[in-house]
């Protein structure tokens, strides 16, 4: 890795107003060397320039942190190598993280990132959302996140019965945001779900914005 690509990570979440402490840019730095390991092995992400996992993967996680609560419990689902979960949770160290995967090689990927890294509070569960039986128990999670892993409908669908009273749906959505809000509205009613922030950005180098939803569950 280039001598100054974690000082460009840096600068880029200071442009975010993300501050990391020299631990949590430590933990960073081993996490990506080690995901770069295991890529000449298994298929983790489809990105292999170390520049992109930096811009699109890693900052791209890090960026709902302003918007999280400091504990509490958190799904992620789908988490394929990691992303956004194990950044947040180097980061929020005082939240429990459960992270669904049903791919046994990420699965096995996540397990030793986990260990290597020290973190605590923080489980892989190997399987899909939808044939997840008693490991994941409806009502039982603060906060849901997920990048990528299924259309915004489905995503609803599956996550919704997952979140607590006031708990927060994390989507990360791409140019196509505002229009796939506006085609949820009959469905985040029917699951009580509000669209409490979006949160439009576009990344280091790209023109193309893109957003991350904040959708809070009310019952009343």
């Amino acid at each position: 890795m280039k001598p100054d690509a974690f000082e460009n990570l840096c600068r880029w979440a200071d442009d975010f107003d993300i501050e990391l402490s020299g631990d949590q840019v430590a933990q960073l730095k081993s996490y990506v060397s080690e995901l770069g390991s295991w890529q000449g092995k298994i298929n983790l992400t489809g990105l292999h320039s170390k520049d992109r996992i930096l811009r699109e993967l890693l900052l791209d996680s890090l960026l709902p942190l302003l918007h999280l609560p400091l504990s509490g419990r958190l799904l992620d689902m789908g988490s394929g190598a990691g992303f956004p979960a194990i950044p947040l949770k180097i980061c929020l160290p005082r939240v429990t993280f459960h992270l669904l995967e049903p791919i046994g090689k990420k699965v096995a990927f996540l397990g030793h990132v986990i260990r290597m890294l020290g973190l605590r509070d923080i489980r892989v569960i190997r399987a899909r959302i939808e044939q997840s039986g008693g490991r994941i128990l409806p009502g039982n999670y603060d906060m849901v996140t997920s990048r990528a892993a299924a259309s915004l409908p489905q995503l609803i669908e599956w996550c919704a019965p997952c979140l607590k009273e006031e708990g927060v749906l994390v989507s990360f959505q791409g140019t196509s945001w505002k229009e796939h809000v506006e085609g949820c509205s009959e469905i985040m009613a029917r699951h009580h779900l509000v669209l409490s922030r979006s949160l439009p950005y576009s990344l280091p180098g790209e023109n193309r914005e893109r957003a991350i939803l904040f959708i809070i569950k009310r019952e009343g």
